[in-house]
């Protein structure tokens, strides 16, 4: 798993603003505005099911034993870097109503793969860098579908939108990492618990 961080990173971040006093939004914007989500870096995300439905999965124990759309979820998102050259996965748990998960968005420069030729390499074409929000759109498009077919249901599966932290610095992921592991044992006081 990575540790290092991109001093950039963290000068990339701006603080949301919303200077028109009288803007009135519906939804309480998702994103900073001005930050770019396919820079390199980590992201932490979670991603909770419509109306908090404990469908993926129990707990036996202090387990997580996953439903077949726990597994279904599990196995889109451990294929994201297949659909993904610039996606690195670092941790990541299915809970009975969400999921956490670190994603990495990698540099063009760490995913253009040199092919032999001659005795000099040449470089691949550069690959599309691809932004968190069209990643997880993806993960959480390409779930539901398999998971409401499978289950011969309709609607949507996942709660709109989804909650993101840009990790500035190993700290930061170190403790988003911490969190991820041990968010089962804080399930019995979730206020979804069942």
């Amino acid at each position: 798993m990575k540790n290092i961080f991109n001093s950039s990173v963290g000068a990339s971040l701006r603080t949301a603003q919303n200077n028109s006093a009288d803007a009135q939004p519906r939804h309480k914007p998702q994103r900073l505005p001005d930050f770019d989500y396919s820079a390199e870096g980590a992201y932490f995300v979670t991603i909770c099911v419509k109306d908090r439905l404990p469908v993926l999965g129990k707990f036996v124990g202090e387990e997580v034993v996953l439903s077949p759309s726990g597994e279904t979820v599990k196995y889109t998102w451990n294929s994201l870097p297949v659909h993904y050259d610039a996606v690195e996965l670092d941790e990541f748990i299915v809970m009975p109503n969400h999921v956490h998960g670190i994603i990495w968005i990698l540099s063009k420069s760490s995913i253009e793969r040199p092919v032999g030729e001659g005795l000099r390499p040449s470089p691949t074409v550069p690959h599309k860098l691809h932004g968190l929000p069209e990643i997880i759109r993806a993960f959480k498009s390409f779930s539901a579908r398999e998971i409401t077919s499978t289950l011969k249901t309709s609607g949507a599966f996942w709660q709109r939108g989804y909650h993101e932290h840009i990790l500035r610095n190993d700290e930061d992921l170190f403790q988003h990492r911490a969190y991820i592991i041990s968010n089962p044992l804080k399930w019995p006081v979730d206020e979804y618990y069942q």
